[in-house]
């Protein structure tokens, strides 16, 4: 009933590592840098610090979507070993992926009528794109069938929230998510954005907060607002950061501290190369269950 695969992309940004141990598999994206394309491969070509390093000193970077033909191919290997899919896309409401993996998933079930392909969007980004395949590895894990996982996630990927400051807005205004005199007069004030996805998983601006020190608190009250149970929360919690591993402790200990069931259990990952190429260094992210996003 439940030896199914369990899938998603690198922009899920968990580890290889947490991805084996918890029997998820994963198709790999694909970036430039200064004309030079890599894969997406966990920061073994270039390691994350050398990647962000890359970025601060000018380099130029580029990220390209899996294609449906990639998709096809991807999804063959699994079915044609009679294995059943449900995988689980970065946010439609910033990336084309979503349907390049549907249209590969119709291709998919007129090859294997007599298999089972769900492709679901997240709605979410980085390591909360992961804690949502991670939970559906939690349903399989418990004993549901594909029908009832995919059932399952559907409905509750809305219950799963990402919220994530900046430290440098360089690179949002590059990418246009900030615009160029509101990049610069937030450099001049030291306004740090505190951001989060929507229910139609794109990113949102929610708060201009000054100082880091500032942005941190505020960013683990508004987390603790939101989670299931607020500060008695039980569930999972991920934190990822681009290249800004004492923000994220900070950011880390602090919600331990306030929701003590967290203690010790929070999983930290860097934020990965195509994630990476949009934000740039100095981005923290918190991903948990929550309250119902609705807007």
């Amino acid at each position: 009933m439940n030896d199914y695969i369990v899938s998603c992309c690198t922009s899920a940004d968990l580890s290889k590592e947490y991805l084996k141990s918890r029997n998820i598999e994963c198709l790999s994206f694909h970036y430039e840098l200064d004309g030079v394309q890599h894969e997406d491969d966990f920061g073994e070509t270039i390691s994350y610090p050398d990647f962000y390093k890359a970025m601060e000193n000018g380099a130029d970077t580029r990220t390209s979507q899996v294609n449906q033909y990639e998709y096809e191919e991807y999804f063959d290997k699994f079915l044609s070993q009679g294995k059943d899919i449900i995988h689980i896309t970065l946010s439609s409401g910033i990336s084309g992926s979503y349907n390049s993996a549907r249209l590969a998933m119709e291709v998919m079930r007129e090859k294997y009528p007599d298999r089972k392909i769900y492709v679901v969007d997240s709605l979410l980004a980085s390591s909360g794109h992961g804690l949502l395949a991670d939970a559906v590895a939690d349903r399989r894990d418990e004993g549901m069938s594909v029908d009832e996982a995919y059932k399952w996630v559907d409905e509750f990927r809305y219950y799963y929230h990402a919220w994530f400051f900046t430290t440098d807005l360089t690179f949002f205004i590059k990418g246009g998510r900030v615009s160029k005199a509101s990049g610069f007069i937030g450099g001049v004030l030291n306004i740090c954005p505190l951001l989060n996805m929507d229910y139609m998983g794109r990113l949102i601006p929610r708060y201009k907060i000054r100082t880091k020190a500032k942005v941190i608190r505020q960013t683990v009250d508004v987390v603790i607002q939101h989670m299931e149970g607020g500060a008695d929360y039980q569930g999972k919690c991920f934190i990822s950061h681009s290249n800004c591993p004492e923000d994220a402790e900070a950011v880390k200990k602090l919600l331990e501290e306030k929701v003590p069931a967290l203690k010790g259990k929070i999983q930290t990952f860097y934020i990965g190369t195509l994630i990476g190429c949009h934000t740039g260094p100095g981005t923290v992210a918190v991903f948990f269950k929550g309250d119902k996003r609705v807007d």
